[in-house]
């Protein structure tokens, strides 16, 4: 885990006290897309109401990156976001994409 992917599993850890999360798992799924193509999300998150999200934690994107959670959110039954540390100065916290 990375010094961004801590942070953001601080976060987490945080959002479970409060009781919103439920669990959460660093690189616990594993997406097939295709033969020999995987993505393993960041995090596999479920929310208190049930609900399983995954959750990628980047400090900037890659091509293959986009494609492949883009793919995967058209083919598997969860809500991908992709979450990106907002500066100190422009507030902290976190920013939100959805695919």
């Amino acid at each position: 885990m990375n010094k961004t992917e801590a942070a953001y599993a601080a976060s987490l850890e945080l959002r479970k006290a409060a009781g919103e999360v439920a669990w959460y798992r660093f690189e616990g799924v594993k997406l097939r897309l295709a033969d020999n193509t995987f993505y393993t999300p960041d995090f596999a998150v479920m929310l208190a109401d049930g609900r399983m999200q995954m959750h990628e934690v980047k400090g900037f994107w890659q091509d293959d990156a986009r494609a492949k959670i883009k793919i995967a959110a058209e083919m598997y039954p969860f809500d991908f976001l992709a979450v990106k540390a907002t500066a100190k100065r422009d507030g902290g916290g976190w920013a939100v994409e959805h695919f």
